[in-house]
């Protein structure tokens, strides 16, 4: 964007001011004595009024002429006002703001902290699945070992159930082999009166056979015989008996033995099974214990990246916020730099104005002087006081013109361009090109 103002500058280079350079015209009073030796005039009386109207019109020039040199001093002091400023501005303009670069440096570290907690967050799951998995193998190990021990103890419970049953057994054998050892002892105590019995009806009876009968019965010899296999057959039944309850007690004994060796054994491996219940158990608290500390860690890793992120984000409103302030800042003082601009060229205008009409004014002035010497427009000065009208103290003046004015005031123009170009509210270049006329 370029905006290009043009000022007629009617100053030439190197000109002093208005006010300096102006000049008055000389009034010369005559004295008494003059006026005496001076011939008497006849003065009409429309000059005088002619002349009495030119000269307040003079006065009124002179004294709007003082008001345009104090008002032209003050628009060249506002002028320079607004030039410092204008100066201030641009320099306040150069310098370029760099929160774009601060943005973008801190958004990549905060990109580079949150792909760091990403990464440690998926360490993190990894080491949690890892754990898991051997949570669940050692829950596994656990559920047999439990198994294990829940059959060992059926086992033992069927074993001890066993035992109980082979203690009855024994007992219920010790009472057969006491009752067949006293049925044994009654039979032999039987056998024995028997004997006695048959031995005294022996004794006691007489036998009496025939003559013919060359052969005596030996009855003795029969009794022994009996009593020989009465006491061979309860010997074999006492051998017999004592052989089936020492099988049996040895068996029972044998069976004892190895029931009890399966016992102690089932109890050792009980107690390995206890221990290793303890030792998983221990391990699985301290797993459960390491899982807690992992979510925990994981849970607070999370909350610092969402905490990081919204302060991230936080941090990134108040950089876009500081930035689009700036911006709004920036366009606040571009437009009141152009608002300026605006005022200093209607001031250099009203300025380039009422220099013309100095200038205009001067010049009318100094064709006036150029004429000689007039009637003064004073026609009724007095020095020592008023005097009445077509009296003998009239006064006459003389308009000495300015010296040198007529080669001063020669018109000259100058075309003052100046060009600024501005990009996105800012000033680019500003340049400008003094041409005269």
């Amino acid at each position: 964007m370029s905006y290009s103002g043009r000022t007629r500058d009617p100053r030439p280079p190197n000109r002093r001011s208005s006010a300096s350079r102006l000049s008055y015209p000389s009034v010369v009073v005559a004295s008494p004595a003059l006026l005496r030796s001076a011939p008497s005039v006849h003065v009409d009386e429309n000059d005088r009024q002619a002349k009495s109207e030119e000269t307040k019109q003079i006065v009124n020039l002179n004294n709007k002429f003082v008001k345009f040199i104090d008002k032209v001093r003050d628009l060249e002091q506002k002028n320079k006002v607004l030039e410092t400023r204008l100066k201030i501005l641009l320099e306040q303009e150069t310098y370029k703001a760099n929160i774009n670069d601060i943005v973008a440096e801190l958004t990549n570290n905060l990109k580079q902290q949150v792909d760091g907690l990403t990464q440690d967050q998926k360490r993190l799951e990894v080491e949690l699945n890892c754990s898991q998995d051997q949570v669940e193998r050692n829950r596994n190990k656990y559920e047999d070992e439990l198994q294990k021990k829940t059959e060992v103890e059926n086992e033992f419970v069927l074993a001890k159930k066993e035992v109980d049953d082979n203690y009855l057994n024994k007992l219920g054998l010790e009472v057969q082999l006491e009752e067949l050892m006293s049925k044994l002892d009654f039979l032999r105590r039987g056998y024995d009166e028997e004997i006695k019995e048959l031995q005294s009806q022996i004794h006691n009876t007489t036998v009496v056979l025939p003559a013919n009968n060359g052969r005596a019965l030996d009855m003795e010899e029969v009794v022994q015989e009996v009593k020989a296999q009465y006491q061979e057959v309860a010997e074999r039944g006492r051998e017999e008996a004592e052989q089936w309850h020492k099988k049996k007690m040895d068996d029972m004994t044998q069976k004892a033995g190895k029931h009890e060796q399966e016992l102690r054994e089932l109890r050792k491996e009980i107690a390995d099974i206890q221990r290793l219940i303890q030792r998983l158990t221990l391990e699985m608290e301290s797993l459960k214990n390491q899982k807690g500390n992992l979510e925990a860690a994981i849970d607070d890793a999370e909350q610092r990246g969402q905490e990081a992120r919204d302060e991230a984000k936080a941090h990134i409103r108040e950089l876009e916020e500081a930035l689009s302030r700036a911006k709004q800042d920036m366009a606040s003082q571009l437009r009141d730099y152009q608002a300026l601009m605006n005022l200093k060229l209607a001031l250099d205008i009203e300025i380039a104005t009422y220099r013309k009409l100095l200038e205009g004014e001067e010049m009318r002035i100094a064709d006036q002087g150029v004429r000689g010497y007039q009637r003064s427009p004073f026609d009724r000065l007095d020095v020592q006081g008023q005097q009445p009208p077509g009296t003998a103290s009239e006064e006459l003046t003389k308009v000495t013109p300015p010296t040198g004015s007529v080669a001063k005031l020669t018109p000259r123009k100058s075309i003052v361009i100046k060009t600024i170009e501005t990009k996105d509210g800012r000033v680019l270049s500003e340049k400008s090109h003094i041409s005269g006329e």
